[in-house]
């Protein structure tokens, strides 16, 4: 047992490693280009001031991709991880499309349905059996999985936040065999994309030179939805719910304030907490090391709903990380104290 966990934990750090490798190399060869025809202008809803190139998630999920198909995962044996591929891959097309010249709404979400459901329906994972018929979890299950990619998409305005967001969650998914729970495609490919996302860090550093764009926000919300149900799926609900928590509470509580103000939400705002934080005097790095730290917490309760199973730890867990979560927003929402050192500066 313990020389199988060596092992394991080598092909884990190899992934890691090759994922983040890669992932710098293609945005070195591809970054001319991006500069050249994919520069985000200031708008509605950005925290930058001038022009910066996006495009970065090209070589994030080019990197998964490469190295899943060529090194890691057994695409040729798997059905779920061929469907999930072409959907991963169709999703970045369509975020490359839009990234260079917007789609309309109606089209991404379609296309969003499409890439999701197949995820969905070729899948096997049951998270409510004793609740909901297939049928019915399906739809539910396809509904949540859009929402997921959507929100991921609409928190990625600010430098580092996806980093700081996705590298907590996908290295605990990665880890999970080391907690008892048996390792899965799902957890060589959370290494791989936690090493892609390094590997993009430094570019995304603030002030970022290099943004992701949708054609690395929606496929990652697909990648990172995907393994959350993988994990839900034995059993693990609590641990799936608290790991993208942040995400989850801070979109939907901003599409729900967004609706019940009558506003057209699927245009450009902002409104999220992480970018009412910069108004209120928070720097870039000063929200995403808050929603790191908050993360690495996450990942804690989380760890506990694996290791004690009953009832109680689950629902206190979860209770914990939506009180944290909630003490974060409200804090965004805040603004912030300077002391006369900061004025000074």
């Amino acid at each position: 047992m313990a020389e199988d966990s060596i092992l394991l934990l080598m092909g884990l750090s190899a992934a890691l490693l090759a994922g983040a490798v890669v992932s710098a190399l293609l945005i070195f060869l591809l970054k001319p280009l991006l500069i050249r025809y994919a520069l985000a202008r200031p708008n509605a809803r950005s925290s930058h001031k001038i022009p910066t190139p996006q495009g970065g998630g090209i070589a994030v999920i080019g990197a998964c991709f490469l190295l899943g198909c060529l090194f890691f995962l057994p695409i040729g044996e798997s059905i779920q991880l061929q469907v999930l591929g072409l959907s991963v891959a169709g999703l970045a097309l369509i975020g490359a499309l839009d990234d260079i010249r917007p789609l309309p709404a109606i089209v991404r979400l379609v296309l969003q349905i499409v890439a999701v459901g197949a995820v969905i329906l070729v899948g096997d994972a049951r998270v409510f059996p004793e609740w909901l018929p297939l049928g019915a979890e399906r739809v539910l299950l396809i509904l949540g999985g859009v929402w997921f990619v959507n929100l991921v998409n609409f928190m990625d305005g600010l430098d580092w936040i996806t980093v700081a967001e996705m590298v907590p969650v996908t290295a605990f998914i990665g880890l999970i065999p080391f907690l008892g729970f048996l390792p899965t495609d799902a957890t060589i490919m959370a290494a791989l994309l936690c090493g892609a996302l390094l590997g993009f860090a430094p570019f995304n550093k603030p002030v970022a030179k290099l943004f992701l764009g949708d054609v690395g926000s929606l496929p990652i919300g697909l990648l990172v939805g995907w393994m959350l149900l993988e994990l839900a799926g034995t059993g693990a609900l609590a641990a799936a719910l608290l790991l993208p928590l942040y995400y989850l509470m801070d979109a939907t509580i901003t599409l729900l304030r967004r609706l019940h103000r009558r506003e057209k939400v699927w245009e450009a705002h902002r409104s999220h907490f992480y970018q009412k934080a910069t108004d209120n005097g928070f720097s870039a790095l000063d929200v995403s090391a808050h929603v790191f730290g908050l993360n690495l917490v996450l990942a804690g309760l989380a760890a506990m709903t694996l290791i004690w199973s009953s009832g109680a730890v689950q629902i206190a867990a979860l209770v914990s990380g939506i009180i944290l979560v909630g003490l974060v927003l409200r804090r965004f929402s805040t603004p912030r104290q300077t002391t006369p050192l900061e004025v000074s500066r």
